[in-house]
């Protein structure tokens, strides 16, 4: 049971986090435009798991990545800035598919994706991968990886492998139909993962595309169904609502100031990531989490020059 005022134990191991998934390239556009009419886009590293990799090294923990990108100036561009961010790429895959870039309005709200898919799926099981996933304390995936062979095939070796070695395992269940190949039922797929995770964190916007509309307590309780052990559901403005099936906290959020939403999930999980691995109990964690979240929706871009969390902590006197 992860009980909400515990520390998770960990076991000794040279990296921290270990984020396994898409690298992307976020083209994003220069004025708030929900239709894309806009004219200008600047381009931003992007990807959930890479941005969280990015993230958590910012906050004051070791942090690793495997992905695929391609043989590419835009490859190139990804593999630096992770490099210049003291992120370990010793797995990350060069292929012969172009660099997945992603389209999106500049938003206060959701952002609206277009998705250009190539590279990233194309991620194998390697010598690479499984050493430095049994050299590290934690592991995090989304949708992307597993909405694709070869890539789900290699998610699927990483969280047996993770639960042979008492590795905890972290998955955003942030379905989307337009990165599924169609006529798949994506939906199933996704909630048979769901018991075989540690952590989960569902948006709003998750939740809905999985089970439909319904109230934050009822989606709650269908991701508990499916054997979630903590499941933390956020709710934008509205904070979140977190269950480990024994007990439901509410938890309000800390940002005064929204500039661009983009990344803020990442965030969020970036803080709760690294709270725990430095040693707060899960409910110190989930505030830190919305504390680093709250710092990122200031700024422009899925990821920005986050301090160290002590900082995050003094800032918000969590």
């Amino acid at each position: 049971m992860l009980d909400f005022d515990n520390r998770i134990q960990f076991q000794n191991k040279k990296n921290d986090v270990l984020a396994i998934g898409e690298i992307l390239v976020d083209m994003i556009s220069t004025d708030y435009d929900n239709n894309f009419e806009c004219d200008t886009y600047q381009r931003y590293f992007g990807g959930s798991p890479a941005n969280i990799a990015i993230n958590v090294k910012k906050l004051g923990i070791n942090s690793a990545i495997s992905s695929a990108v391609g043989r590419d100036g835009f490859g190139r561009f990804l593999i630096n800035n992770l490099n210049e961010n003291e992120v370990n790429t010793e797995s990350v895959q060069n292929v012969d598919y172009a660099t997945s870039l992603v389209m999106l309005t500049k938003s206060k709200s959701t952002p609206t994706p277009i998705f250009y898919r190539s590279a990233d799926y194309h991620l194998d099981y390697t010598k690479d991968l499984e050493e430095i996933l049994l050299d590290s304390k934690l592991i995090h995936f989304s949708c992307w990886p597993i909405s694709k062979e070869p890539a789900r095939y290699t998610i699927e070796k990483v969280i047996e492998v993770a639960k042979k070695n008492q590795i905890l395992v972290g998955f955003d269940p942030n379905y989307h139909p337009m990165i599924w190949e169609k006529g798949e039922n994506g939906v199933n797929y996704v909630k048979s993962i769901v018991s075989k995770v540690d952590i989960i964190k569902p948006s709003e916007d998750d939740a809905e595309r999985l089970f439909g509309i319904d109230t934050p307590e009822n989606q709650l309780e269908k991701f508990l169904d499916l054997g979630a052990k903590l499941v933390i559901l956020t709710l934008g403005k509205h904070g979140g609502i977190i269950s480990n099936g024994k007990e439901t906290i509410r938890m309000n959020t800390l940002a005064t100031d929204v500039v661009d939403t983009t990344g803020a999930g990442d965030a969020f999980w970036s803080g709760f990531y690294s709270a725990l691995i430095k040693g707060y109990t899960i409910r110190q964690s989930l505030s830190l989490g919305f504390g680093v979240s709250a710092f990122k929706l200031k700024y422009t871009g899925a990821v920005i020059c986050l301090p160290v969390i002590e900082k995050i902590k003094e800032a918000y006197k969590l």
